[in-house]
C-alpha cells in the first residue's frame, strides 16, 4: 500500500527537483500527486512499497539536514542593510503604512465629536 513520503506544499522548485532526483537515483518506486486546480488535493510524493519507506525517509532527512546547514551558512541581509540599500523605498513604505492606519482610524475619531 502507498504511503505519504514528502509533502510538496510550500516547497521550492529546486528542493522538489532535488528530492525527485535523489529518489530516482536510489531506484525507489514513487509517484507524485498534485494539489489540483483549487489546491484541495495533497501535493506530495508517495512511496508505492511501504517496506522502502524507511530508506526513502532516511535519504530525504539527510538531504534536508545538508540543505539546512548550507542555507544557515549563507549570509543573510539584515533589515538595516535593506533599508540602507534603498532608503527611499523604506520611507515611502512608512508613509503608505501611516496613511492606511490614519484612514482606518479616522472614522472612529470623527464619530465621537
Amino acid at each position: 500500500m502507498s504511503k505519504l513520503l514528502f509533502r510538496l506544499n510550500g516547497v521550492t522548485d529546486d528542493e522538489a527537483e532535488d528530492v525527485r532526483a535523489l529518489l530516482a537515483e536510489a531506484n525507489l518506486s514513487v509517484y507524485e500527486t498534485h494539489a489540483g486546480r483549487w489546491g484541495l488535493s495533497v501535493a506530495a510524493i508517495w512511496i508505492r512499497d511501504e517496506s522502502e519507506y524507511e530508506a526513502a525517509r532516511a535519504i530525504i532527512d539527510t538531504y534536508q539536514q545538508i540543505r539546512y546547514e548550507k542555507i544557515r551558512a549563507e549570509p543573510h541581509e539584515t533589515i538595516g542593510e535593506r533599508i540602507g540599500r534603498n532608503p527611499a523605498n523604506a520611507l515611502l513604505t512608512l508613509i503608505a503604512l501611516a496613511a492606511v492606519i490614519g484612514l482606518t482610524i479616522l472614522p472612529f475619531l470623527t464619530v465621537f465629536k
